[in-house]
């Protein structure tokens, strides 16, 4: 347990922050289910039109520091690949 106040501050901090964070994570994955149901009922152009949404999300969340840039990096190239491959056929 925190002792000092310096230590009980940052305690503070830290469970504010993770509130922010946890909200922040939330919304991204929310961005990519979105992309996700798209892909899965086969429909194109509304699945490149919520990949155009997602992908500020996920870049967001890595200036955040809530994802680490080639995590991001890599969901994103996934999801463009599948989005591709769906207009494409």
């Amino acid at each position: 347990m925190a002792n000092t106040p310096q230590s009980k501050k940052r305690a503070r901090q830290t469970e504010r922050r993770t509130e922010v964070n946890k909200a922040r994570r939330s919304r991204i994955r929310t961005f990519i289910r979105k992309v996700e149901e798209a892909i899965a009922s086969g429909n194109a152009a509304a699945a490149a039109d919520a990949l155009r949404a997602a992908q500020p999300e996920l870049m967001r969340g890595v200036t955040k520091g809530v994802v680490h840039k080639n995590t991001a990096s890599r969901k994103m190239s996934r999801l463009a690949a599948r989005v591709k491959a769906l207009s494409a056929a």
